[in-house]
């Protein structure tokens, strides 16, 4: 793995994408971020980080945005990519325990709030409702039934990466690729991660109601 990519999807992420791709500049990696269409182009605020900038002319999508990072890093020769939320969520330290289980075999790594009482302490209890729901959907429509869902802290291999193409641009890509991991018969693990949840990331999060508005696609792109 001598090529590891940060792929890190933003829209309208303001100074907290800074600070996300600031503590990410200790580490041996390329950092690619993709601006989904922002109201306000987000390179100002990343001037003097190194990092690769990518920008969509109009807001796609977190699914559009991966899969733009994800065929930029293929291009430029990764071995792994690495998902990446750009509100700071997720703990830079977990990224080893990523890397250690694709060496050991892995195509695609997932992480998982629900593998540790310590970290599921951390997750607020309508969310824990949310995620036992949308635990089963996933399971139902991809026949993968893992311990948590809708995570967006994932690595893929290269063979996984070539195997990979996002459709569902937006929330329901989440489902989509345990599709797609599925289908191409890729080794899967799941791995504790341990997420913050900020007031920030809160407000900026997943509202219940958008539930339905994934349930739809996903029930859509089986009969289309």
């Amino acid at each position: 793995m001598d090529s590891i990519f940060i792929v890190i999807p933003s829209y309208n992420e303001g100074k907290v994408l800074r600070e996300t791709v600031s503590s990410l500049q200790s580490l041996p990696y390329e950092i690619v971020v993709v601006d989904d269409g922002s109201k306000v182009d987000s390179r100002p605020m990343l001037a003097g980080l190194r990092v690769h900038y990518l920008r969509h002319p109009l807001n796609l999508g977190q699914g559009a945005a991966l899969q733009t990072g994800m065929d930029y890093a293929l291009e430029k020769g990764a071995d792994v990519v690495i998902h990446f939320d750009a509100d700071g969520q997720h703990d830079l330290n977990d990224i080893p325990t990523f890397l250690d289980a694709l060496e050991n075999g892995a195509d695609v790594v997932l992480g998982s709030r629900f593998l540790r009482a310590s970290d599921l302490e951390q997750v607020p209890k309508r969310k824990r409702i949310l995620l036992r729901g949308a635990k089963i959907v996933n399971g139902i429509f991809t026949g993968m039934w893992l311990s948590d869902a809708h995570n967006g802290f994932r690595a893929l291999n290269r063979k996984a990466l070539e195997a990979i193409d996002l459709t569902e641009n937006r929330m329901a890509h989440a489902t989509e690729i345990l599709s797609l991991i599925k289908a191409a018969k890729l080794k899967v693990q799941e791995v504790p991660v341990t997420i913050r949840y900020t007031e920030y990331s809160q407000a900026k999060g997943q509202k219940w109601t958008n539930s339905i508005n994934i349930l739809i696609d996903l029930i859509l792109s089986k009969l289309f």
